[in-house]
């Protein structure tokens, strides 16, 4: 005869006092506190992406379906115009991409973006900057 979960739970907390009981769907504390709202801005999530949104701006008819349609607010908006992307918050999901009705939005390759940006890189009073974004090198 096998031994019912919750008995087999009891003797492996007897003997290990560090082991935590499972708990069942109603002992389990409620969750989603948001203690500090409006904090996203203070965490760089774009690190995890494979690819990277890439504007030609040549074709961009400035509908702004991507700042729309982006679940980050990765898409920097000036005067009512789409002037780049927000590389430390992007994390690569391609909703621009997708929804862009002018197609002016390419995905590539996060390695090949960061390789190319490391060779395109200049030296401006002592501090490294990209030449296509003018921000610092990560």
């Amino acid at each position: 005869m096998s031994k019912k979960p919750e008995k087999i739970v009891t003797e492996v907390a007897a003997k290990e006092p560090n082991h935590q009981k499972k708990l069942g769907w109603k002992e389990v504390p409620r969750g989603a506190i948001v203690a500090e709202p409006g904090n996203s801005v203070e965490y760089q999530t774009g690190d995890w992406r494979s690819e990277r949104p890439v504007i030609d701006f040549s074709k961009c008819i400035q509908c702004l379906f991507c700042w729309g349609y982006c679940p980050d607010g990765a898409i920097k908006v000036e005067n009512q115009k789409v002037v780049g992307v927000d590389y430390f918050h992007c994390k690569g999901c391609g909703i621009c991409s997708a929804e862009c009705p002018a197609k002016c939005i390419a995905m590539i390759d996060e390695l090949t973006a960061l390789k190319d940006e490391s060779s395109s890189t200049v030296k401006s009073d002592g501090a490294e900057k990209s030449e296509s974004t003018g921000k610092g090198a990560r």
